[in-house]
């Protein structure tokens, strides 16, 4: 291993973390003081006003909106989803594009007109808190029950069926436990750059492999509601322009409109007691033994985040397809979204 790299992750990186969690004691006292001394009242919901999202067709952001009010019981409706809806409806295809952590719909943008090129139906939508859909302003309102619901709703107004999943991140965790709720739905995976995380993987022994995802969830855990998305996508993206991370930036308007930027990392599973690791362990294990249909696992060759996850669900998943993107980094389809749909199109054509 390089001495370099195992110095930064083995010694560096856990001395960040502590710092991290330090200041952000220092963070919570200073808030709950604040929040004695100046009271003041807060909108459970809010909208990413429309004048954010203008000129994002400059940048091959061209879709028309969609937006669904999903019923939530007893008269009630969850905040607006905004999704993505191209190619045609009667196509006998649908590939489902999910995404993560902080993105929203416009990260496929290199990716869909290759998809409804092919002749698919192509739904993106933006998880509540995220793009396009409203926003609840407290972080603590997001849960990973939240955003399954919300899938699954959505499936079921728009009546998909035959549907291909694209995930990545957060929309693997999220997209995959709903194919394990609603298998009839699905015909086919496609697996990028995410993790099935039930806690057990973290362990001091196993800190090499696990400090840069720790150093991220420390640093949005201190950050907050503050979360400074253009930084973290100049961090994390290969050069990108002043319009493209102001793209990435858009749906957060203000502090209010990040409590779901703030949430989904402390979500994450560390401990196999945690919130989600029941759903993550049930996932894998409907994975493993009850999977049969075509899979194709396509991980960059450069991702620090999850990094060796394609090998797990690889062992999990041993009839699956593989594909390695080259330079992709963690955010995959931003850096080679064409490749993405071209891989894509050929994985669905021979596993008709």
């Amino acid at each position: 291993m390089d001495p370099l790299g195992l110095l930064i992750r083995l010694v560096v990186l856990p001395i960040v973390i502590l710092l991290f969690a330090k200041l952000n004691l220092i963070k919570l006292l200073i808030i709950l003081t604040m929040k004695l001394l100046f009271k003041r009242e807060q909108d459970i919901v809010v909208r990413t006003p429309d004048d954010r999202f203008i000129g994002l067709d400059k940048l091959g952001y061209t879709f028309a909106p969609h937006y669904a009010s999903l019923p939530a019981g007893g008269g009630k409706t969850l905040p607006r989803v905004h999704y993505v809806d191209e190619g045609p409806r009667d196509a006998k295809e649908t590939v489902l594009c999910l995404h993560g952590e902080p993105s929203w719909s416009f990260l496929y943008r290199r990716v869909v007109p290759g998809l409804v090129a092919a002749g698919y139906r192509v739904v993106v939508p933006d998880f509540i808190g995220f793009g396009k859909s409203d926003k609840y302003t407290h972080p603590e309102s997001y849960t990973h029950d939240l955003h399954t619901m919300t899938l699954r709703l959505l499936l079921e107004h728009l009546k998909l069926s035959n549907i291909t999943l694209m995930c990545q991140d957060w929309g693997g965790l999220t997209g995959l436990t709903v194919v394990k709720d609603c298998p009839q739905l699905f015909s086919r995976l496609v697996i990028m750059n995410t993790g099935l995380p039930s806690g057990k993987d973290f362990k001091p022994w196993n800190l090499y492999a696990i400090t840069p995802f720790l150093t991220w969830r420390s640093f949005a855990q201190f950050v907050g509601t503050a979360m400074p998305i253009k930084f973290v996508f100049k961090m994390a993206l290969d050069n990108p322009s002043s319009e493209v991370l102001q793209a990435y930036n858009a749906p957060f308007s203000s502090m209010s409109h990040r409590g779901g930027a703030a949430r989904w990392p402390l979500l994450v599973p560390i401990t196999s007691g945690s919130l989600v690791s029941g759903e993550m362990r049930h996932t894998t294990d409907f994975l493993q033994n009850k999977w049969k249909s075509p899979v194709l696992i396509m991980f960059s060759d450069d991702d620090a985040i999850t990094g060796g996850q394609e090998k797990i669900f690889k062992a999990m998943l041993p009839h699956a397809k593989q594909v390695t993107i080259r330079g992709g980094g963690h955010f995959l389809q931003e850096a080679k979204g064409e490749e993405l749909a071209v891989n894509v199109v050929k994985f669905i054509k021979e596993s008709n």
